[in-house]
Parts: structure tokens; sequence; C-alpha cells
């Protein structure tokens, strides 16, 4: 799918990953709506890329369902859908007192990341099953996964459950939607800098980055958006779960 003249959203585009995906998307000619809950930092990167923010809560249908209607108002329909929002914090199974975490904590993680993830990708595809073709297809949906959701690593319980969900959904529902010309396909990024990790000091940061193999260093934000550039324009990619790692497999702890 050409990506010039397209209008394309991308959650969690403040920041981080999809803050990079939405300026790579915006450089190649796509309308891009970028969906987050920081209103600050949204609207200042849509403004510099020439896109537009709206204010997103992907756990919230009716949230979801105005944002896409608003965007679609402003773009006309969305055919890329770059699912890039969610959260990692980090939290074993049981307490140093010996007390099991609130069940709360581990549903927001799995909520957020797993159940906001179909929520947007569900609303995105009921807008664009019957529309008019784009060339051979219809539209291009691209997930975020992680590594830990094949080495989850301790205090990650959460975390791997919901992103191990992501990559698992990914086959059924691109079975369902090749009816409709729709691809669906997952991006497992390793370490990779984030708003998160900018936070911590360069010596951690650049220890995490040691633990990769090749090339020994942090991914970088731009490197996640080129491939999801790949995946969108390459229309034999589908149903697939793509590691972005530079070789790592994640330890125990």
């Amino acid at each position: 799918m050409q990506i010039n003249g397209l209008a394309a959203v991308v959650t969690g585009g403040a920041s981080g990953l999809g803050a990079a995906t939405a300026a790579r998307l915006a450089s190649l000619g796509a309308k891009v709506a970028l969906f987050d809950l920081n209103a600050e930092a949204g609207e200042a990167h849509a403004k510099e890329i020439g896109g537009k923010f709206f204010s997103v809560n992907v756990t919230d249908e009716a949230s979801v369902q105005a944002a896409l209607e608003a965007a679609e108002a402003a773009h006309g329909k969305a055919r890329i859908l770059v699912n890039c929002a969610g959260i990692a914090p980090p939290a074993k199974v049981i307490n140093r007192d010996g007390s099991a975490i609130p069940l709360a904590d581990f549903a927001k993680i799995v909520n957020i990341n797993l159940i906001g993830t179909f929520n947007v990708l569900s609303k995105f595809a009921a807008r664009i099953f019957d529309a008019e073709l784009v060339g051979e297809e219809r539209g291009v949906i691209i997930n975020t996964a992680s590594v830990a959701a094949f080495e989850g690593q301790v205090g990650q319980a959460a975390y791997a459950a919901s992103k191990a969900g992501v990559h698992g959904m990914a086959l059924p529902i691109a079975r369902e939607f090749s009816r409709y010309g729709i691809r669906v396909n997952t991006i497992a990024p390793g370490i990779f800098w984030t708003p998160m990790l900018a936070s911590l000091p360069q010596e951690a940061q650049d220890s995490l980055g040691k633990q990769v193999p090749f090339p020994s260093r942090l991914g970088k934000p731009e490197e996640y958006a080129q491939l999801a550039q790949s995946i969108i324009e390459n229309p034999m990619i589908n149903a697939e779960t793509i590691r972005l790692d530079g070789a790592i497999r994640m330890a125990a702890k």
C-alpha cells in the first residue's frame, strides 16, 4: 500500500515509538491522526509534523469511536492503523511481605495493552471493511507486542501476558480480515529507547544496550517506524509477528 495521500491513525502517537512512526508516515505524505492521552505532547508533535491530535482513552469504546469519526472528518477514511499505546510498569506477583498484588494492577496492564489494542483495531476495521479498494487492499493494521511476549522477565507477568495476547490474536484476525483486504501484523521490539528509559541515568541506558548482541545499543524509535513503513508498503507481509531486537533473548531478570 502506497502511503502518500492516505489517512493514518497512530495510537500512543505523542511519544516514543508512536511519535516516530507518526513523523515518518507524515514525511511520506500521509495525513496522520495522533491518538494519545498526553494532550500537551500530542498537540505539539501533531503541529510539528502537520497532523492532528485527538485525546483518546484506548480502553474506552466511546472515546475511540468518537476519535475515529473526528479523524475521518478531518482526513478522510483512515487506511493505516499503527497501535503503539501501552504501559509497562514492573510488578512481581507476590510482594516482599508475601501478599499477592491487587488483581486490579494486573488487569490495568492487560486492559490497556491488549484490550485497548483490540478496541481500536476492531473499530478501525469496521469503518473500512466495505470501503473502496486502494490497489488490492483496503487497509493495514500494525500492532505492537514485545520480546517479553516470548521471554518475559521476573516482574513482567502482566506485561508479558498482554503482549503475548497481542501476538496471539494477529493470526486469527488476519485470517478473518482477509476477506475484506485488510492486513494485520505485529512488531515485537526488544530494548528500545523510550521516554521511560530516558529517565534512567546514561550509565544504566548503556548497560541495557550492551545486552543486545548486535548492534549493542538501545533500539531507536525511528527503526521501529522504518519497519512499520516496510510492512505497510509490502502487501505480502500478513499475519506476521516480526521481532525487532538485535538478536536479544531476554534473561530471567
